[in-house]
């Protein structure tokens, strides 16, 4: 397969430096196109699957440009003069950490603002300069409401996850904040998926972008073996614990449809001395920030979490991916186990069902026109309430066989 080099990007030498320091040196297919399009100060509407490298695809152009225009010096007016929304704070605080090694190198400002933060600490920074903001809308508009910045001097807008956002209901606010960022600036859109309705937004807040869709949204990574483990819900905590030490508990993900599920599954996997936390939007940002680290750096086997931690999120080397729970969309599903499987590594996703999410769990299969192969744990006592779908179900929609419509075929075992 071929690839592109950052050096072979003509990027300024503080950005190819940043780089380098970062350990990348081949650009992903992702960065690949927005980069060069992004430098020569085009709108990017780019659409690829997480963990392809989208972060990088909007911020190195856009240092880029700020290191050609500015040069060595920092700017002397009043930033900010890039603004990054995200969704999440973990998703928020990942963009800053990047931004902040690439503005290193070019003596740049990178501040970051979010909730469960303190006001005061996130306005003293602000106040001591800021070049590059990363934020959450709900955080900033509050900051703005306080005359802690003003958005008059953006230049480069970036919202990532923009499906996302329009899930979680951020678009009022998103839309609000739009229209303190002066009309002539550079827009990046950055997303997993491109709805109807998210290209329509698009249209009314871009100009002319270049559009960039990387890998069909309906297919999930070649790298993930997707498993489908049947049991009755009353068993799913216990099967959780068979599959933990069946398959290893070193570098595991679980998530759960609700914030009782994980902590019940979190103190459950606990009391079997299974080293395990929970993180989900209950918990303050400190605790979750700790947490997460935790799990970054390999001292924490296993997170319990809610889809909060399902987008955009950058932790390598995940083990496996545990759907406790069916996910409720097909687009849930294929950002819950996209956390496993990335950068060309191999990963699995085991996704659990009880007989009532049937249903959701045969969206999934017509959306992504993939059957998950039904897997049973050796050593689990399995009750004979469960639901076992047909292994020959249909992948499509209105599949046929011989002359008549192929039906599912459900057997209990």
């Amino acid at each position: 397969m071929t690839t592109t080099s950052f050096s072979s990007l003509q990027l300024s030498q503080p950005v190819l430096a940043a780089l380098n320091n970062m350990g990348f040196t081949e650009a992903t297919p992702i960065q690949t196109k927005a980069i060069p399009e992004g430098m020569l100060g085009r709108d990017v509407l780019a659409a690829a699957q997480t963990g392809t490298g989208k972060t990088l695809a909007y911020l190195v152009p856009i240092f880029d440009q700020m290191v050609r225009f500015y040069g060595s010096k920092r700017p002397k007016g009043k930033g900010p003069y890039a603004l990054v929304l995200a969704p999440t704070r973990e998703l928020a605080q990942q963009i800053a950490d990047c931004a902040t090694t690439l503005a290193n190198e070019a003596s740049f400002r990178v501040a970051s603002v979010m909730g469960g933060k303190k006001y005061t600490t996130q306005i003293n920074k602000l106040k001591q300069g800021c070049d590059v903001l990363i934020a959450t809308p709900g955080r900033l508009i509050d900051l703005l409401d306080q005359h802690a910045l003003s958005l008059r001097n953006v230049h480069y807008l970036v919202l990532d996850e923009v499906d996302r956002m329009m899930d979680m209901g951020f678009w009022p606010s998103v839309s609000s904040l739009i229209k303190q960022v002066p009309e002539k600036r550079q827009t990046f859109l950055l997303s997993a998926t491109l709805s109807s309705e998210g290209l329509t937004k698009a249209s009314l807040i871009q100009n002319d972008p270049v559009h960039i869709e990387i890998t069909p949204t309906t297919e999930t990574a070649d790298t993930v073996k997707e498993y489908l483990l049947p049991v009755s819900a009353r068993q799913k905590q216990d099967l959780l614990l068979a599959l933990l030490h069946e398959k290893g508990s070193r570098r595991v993900l679980v998530f759960t449809h609700t914030k009782q599920e994980a902590d019940l599954c979190a103190h459950k996997l606990q009391n079997d001395q299974i080293n395990a936390e929970s993180i989900h939007s209950d918990k303050p940002q400190r605790k979750r920030d700790k947490i997460l680290e935790r799990f970054k750096k390999g001292s924490l086997d296993v997170l319990v979490a809610t889809d909060v931690l399902a987008r955009g999120i950058d932790i390598n080397d995940v083990h496996y991916v545990v759907n406790y729970t069916v996910p409720d969309s097909p687009d849930d599903y294929i950002h819950r186990i996209g956390r496993t499987g990335r950068a060309g590594a191999q990963g699995a996703a085991y996704t659990m069902m009880a007989p009532e999410e049937l249903l959701t769990l045969r969206e999934i299969e017509y959306h992504t026109t993939t059957i998950l192969e039904t897997l049973d744990v050796a050593s689990f006592d399995y009750q004979d309430d469960r639901l076992v779908p047909d292994p020959k179900r249909p992948h499509k929609r209105g599949a046929k066989r011989g002359h008549g419509t192929r039906r599912l075929r459900l057997g209990r075992r």
